[in-house]
């Protein structure tokens, strides 16, 4: 039988250590970090999620700024809102729950959250740094998934990593933070030829595709790592709603060690997402890293891809 990689006990040690991080910065006289949470319309899956993020916030000792706004709000006064909050020094962290109503364009609005605000990590300029390895905000999910990985994987060089899945929020920060990690990462999608293969020759699979089940038992090595990112409600025969992700558990028992779903991925999400929150609050007291570097420093990066021959003309 596979371990099971328990992410709500995870998460309850990483909301802990947040606890322990906002105390400190009260303590040392810093402003207690602040999370800005904005809700347009009453979308009954976004409630749930807005109502989870506040309850975080209140266990871990940060401030919630909470702002629900009509369906009908116009884009150009939730830009006001924004801005406003962007300036706030109170605030250190704003989130924006989507989906938004269709006449407001999410990607404007995600782009006017300040980059050092935005705790989901979802801002092209936090692309840009986490990309390049210059720091910046992580986006919630793909940090947890390897806060999971820690807990069973001491080092990750030279593993084989496959990745299921191809979306800017989940697949490629994933792939990039494992890379890091001097990990071999590749991102494949459920369009990808020979998938099973691809996936049998793997260390790790980390499933983000949002396809119930498609990770089969034979496409998985004995020992492997899984970590199951997916979670799609389905009917039973009875009537009844259950949560599948996209591995078919039951299948892969020999494997190492596998996330559940629900209790994987899930709590690990809003956990990471307070403990940015305190992170973007720490460096704006602190006057935070310098994110513009000179030609010079480039070569004190962590990124190994930008290798090059200074002799070159």
């Amino acid at each position: 039988m596979a371990d099971i990689i328990d992410g709500r006990a995870v998460a309850r040690e990483l909301d802990e250590q947040t606890a322990k991080a906002v105390q400190a910065m009260v303590d040392a006289g810093m402003t207690r970090p602040g999370l800005a949470v904005v809700l347009v319309g009453n979308d009954p899956a976004s409630e749930v999620y807005v109502g989870r993020k506040i309850k975080g916030c209140e266990k871990t000792g940060i401030r919630s700024f909470e702002h629900r706004l009509s369906k009908n709000t116009t884009q150009d006064a939730l830009l006001t809102l924004i801005a406003r909050l962007n300036a706030d020094p109170e605030v250190h962290g704003i989130l924006v729950q989507v989906p938004l109503p269709d006449h407001i364009d999410t990607g404007v609005v995600l782009g006017a959250i300040h980059p050092d605000k935005d705790v989901d990590g979802f801002h092209p300029v936090n692309v840009g740094r986490l990309s390049t390895g210059t720091g910046g905000i992580v986006p919630c999910t793909p940090l947890g998934v390897t806060k999971l990985l820690d807990t069973v994987i001491d080092d990750m060089t030279g593993l084989d990593v496959v990745v299921i899945g191809k979306s800017n929020i989940v697949g490629k920060p994933i792939a990039m933070l494992l890379l890091e990690r001097e990990a071999t990462v590749t991102v494949t999608h459920i369009e990808t030829k020979n998938l099973s293969d691809l996936c049998r020759k793997a260390d790790v699979i980390i499933a983000a595709a949002g396809a119930p089940e498609l990770v089969k038992g034979y496409w998985v090595k004995p020992g492997a790592v899984i970590i199951d990112v997916g979670i799609t409600r389905r009917k039973t025969e009875d009537g009844k709603v259950k949560l599948v992700g996209d591995v078919a558990f039951d299948e892969v028992q020999h494997a190492r060690a596998v996330t559940p779903v629900p209790g994987g991925v899930g709590p690990m999400t809003i956990a990471c997402l307070l403990a940015n929150t305190v992170q973007a609050a720490r460096e704006a007291q602190e006057g935070g890293k310098a994110h513009a570097f000179a030609s010079s420093e480039w070569d004190l990066l962590p990124d190994r891809s930008m290798i090059f021959d200074k002799n070159d003309d």
